[in-house]
């Protein structure tokens, strides 16, 4: 399961008892699978934040070895290995400087 704050920091959670290593791997990072090691929060949960631009990526969880889709994040897709999973990280939201246009009348 992911969230995404409004700075584009990206929560990462997944769920896997009996397991000694999680890691995230995806196009954000080149499919590498050393790239992103998660930390065991205990009871089977496992979690890793990390700051992504704006942009949608594909990606998957390894643990001990098996990958993972997360139907739980903004959707899936086929890849050519597999199920992969889609995260969307918006664009920050821009707030334009407000300006009073309130007129006195005489």
């Amino acid at each position: 399961m992911t969230s995404v704050d409004k700075d584009g920091t990206v929560a990462f959670w997944f769920y896997r008892r009996d397991v000694r290593e999680v890691r995230v791997v995806g196009d954000f990072a080149g499919w590498r699978a050393g790239s992103l090691e998660m930390a065991g929060e205990g009871d089977g949960w496992w979690r890793l934040t990390a700051t992504l631009a704006a942009g949608e990526y594909r990606f998957r969880y390894v643990a001990d070895g098996q990958w993972y889709p997360d139907y739980a994040s903004n959707g899936i897709e086929m890849g050519d290995l597999g199920v992969n999973s889609v995260l969307v990280v918006p664009e920050p939201a821009v707030h334009p400087h407000r300006t009073n246009s309130a007129r006195m009348v005489a």
